[in-house]
Order: structure tokens, then C-alpha cells, then sequence
């Protein structure tokens, strides 16, 4: 059997002017010419990926998709209709995400989180941005402050929903995040909290002593850039520090504390500078 939107291991069963047809033993399908590897020859095996060409028609390449049938890929938005979203997926025919699949309406130019399947009425690959049925849940061996990769799929006034590993569900606050952060955004996050229905709760700053670390080399980055001295101190407010440094008023605290006790800064109500 020939599996659709899957790499598939055929035999060239025949040659005609336009490509070879490659078959299973039961089922037979067209590799056009412009993908036929030099050399090939009738008995050969190939591994090819098949999906539909324009005319809903099985047909065999050679270049290889973002990722197959099965399986997540960040891809971008190519162009839109009122059907749906063409999706950038490495092959000659965009993939399609028909708009009853979208999580949120996405714009060219986009890029989205998407499961690749296979619609079973027509036999066609499409893309899918609900992706929450897919996602295990409470099957995790992962542990508070664990590194973990994390997908932005879906933005919400709580915060981002985001894939974790490309299998499990999470979430990071709005209120914890200090810089820009948008659907198709690839980051690694670290595990804040385990959730009762199996959900995880993230954080895009380790915790403990390496978050501090972070912070601390942040803010001396900063002064270095800034000629040794930045408008900020214990009594700025927490959306100057924010805009500044990306980061919290409480972290910001932390960082400076450190800082001062190793005699690396001189600080007042609203400046701090570089011994």
C-alpha cells in the first residue's frame, strides 16, 4: 500500500518521456522527470514522498517536506483565500490549512504551528493549527525547572499557548514575558509548574541561581553598551525597566543586588553605573 502524505520505498516499474512510474507491486504512480535521480533504471528502488498533485492525483517526489503526515513543523503563510491558507512547506504545491483547521486567522507572511495530516474524504495532505486534541496530556516524566523546547501555537489576553517537545501542552503568562513573543516563535523555556488536568505551566528564564546569572549578565551587558550608566535604580518603575532591560522589576532587584555586592556598580533611586 502507498501511503500518502508518507516517504514511501518504490520500485521503478517503468519509463516513459515525462518521468517514471513507480509502483508497490499493487499500486503504480508518476515521479516526474525534473525529480528523477540521474542514473535511475526499471527494477531500481527509490524512496520518494508521495502526496496529491492539482488534480487530487497521487504523485512521487524527491524533494523533501518540512515534515510528513504525523508530525509538527513551524511553516509560513504564502498566500490567503477564503477557504484557507496556502502554507510554505519545501514542495512545489503549497500545503493547504482549510480555514474550519485554523486556531486564528493567519496573514502572509505568518508563521503558524501546524500538524501535518491526512484528509481521509478527499486523500488530500492539509495542514491543521487546532492542535490540541493531538497533545498528550499527564503522560510527562518532566520535572519543575526542566529545559524544554517550546512552539508558540496561539496567543490569548492570558498569555501564549505553546507545544512543548512536540508533545505536550503549555503555557507562558503575558505577565512574565518581557520582550516580544508571537505565534510560530521557536524558544526554549524551562518548566514552572505541573498543572492538575496535565497542563504545564512555563517560564522563558531558568530559575534559581542560573536565572539570576542571566540577569545579571543582562544588566552588565547593558551598562557596557549604554557608556556605563542607565536611567534606571530601586525607585524606577517597572515599565522602565521593561522597555530597557526586558525584564521584571523584581529580577531587575535581584540583578543589581548582585551586582552591587560584588562592587561592580554604584546605584541611587533612579541611576545605576559602572564602578
Amino acid at each position: 500500500m502507498i501511503n500518502i502524505g508518507e516517504y514511501n520505498t518504490l520500485k521503478v516499474n517503468r519509463e516513459v518521456d515525462f518521468g517514471v512510474y513507480l509502483g508497490d507491486g499493487e499500486e503504480e504512480l508518476l515521479l516526474p522527470g525534473k525529480w528523477k535521480p540521474a542514473g535511475t533504471e526499471v527494477g531500481q528502488e527509490l524512496r520518494v514522498f508521495v502526496y496529491t498533485d492539482s488534480e487530487d492525483r497521487p504523485i512521487a517526489t524527491t524533494m523533501k517536506p518540512a515534515a510528513t503526515v504525523g508530525e509538527f513543523a513551524i511553516l509560513e503563510v504564502k498566500a490567503v483565500a477564503p477557504f484557507g491558507a496556502f502554507l510554505d512547506w519545501g514542495l512545489e504545491k503549497d500545503l493547504l490549512l482549510p480555514k474550519a483547521e485554523q486556531i486564528q486567522k493567519p496573514a502572509v507572511g505568518d508563521k503558524v504551528v501546524v500538524r501535518i495530516c491526512l484528509d481521509y474524504k478527499t486523500n488530500r495532505v492539509i495542514a491543521v493549527s487546532k492542535i490540541g486534541s493531538f497533545l498528550k496530556e499527564k503522560e510527562h516524566t518532566l520535572q519543575p525547572g526542566e529545559e524544554v523546547e517550546a512552539w508558540v501555537y496561539h496567543t490569548t489576553p492570558l498569555g501564549f499557548q505553546v507545544l512543548v517537545n512536540q508533545q505536550y501542552n503549555g503555557l507562558i503568562y503575558r505577565n512574565e514575558v518581557f520582550g516580544p513573543l508571537q505565534t510560530g516563535d521557536r524558544k526554549t523555556a524551562y518548566v514552572s509548574k505541573l498543572r492538575e488536568d496535565g497542563k504545564l505551566d512555563l517560564s522563558l528564564k531558568p530559575f534559581g541561581k542560573e536565572g539570576m546569572k542571566g540577569d545579571r549578565e543582562k544588566v552588565l551587558e547593558k551598562l557596557e553598551q549604554q557608556g556605563g550608566s542607565l536611567p534606571l535604580g530601586d525607585k524606577s518603575q517597572p515599565e522602565e525597566i521593561s522597555h530597557l532591560l526586558n525584564m521584571s522589576k523584581k529580577s531587575f532587584k535581584r540583578a543589581i543586588g548582585m551586582l552591587y555586592k560584588e562592587q561592580k556598580i554604584s546605584l541611587s533611586d533612579h541611576e545605576i553605573k559602572l564602578k
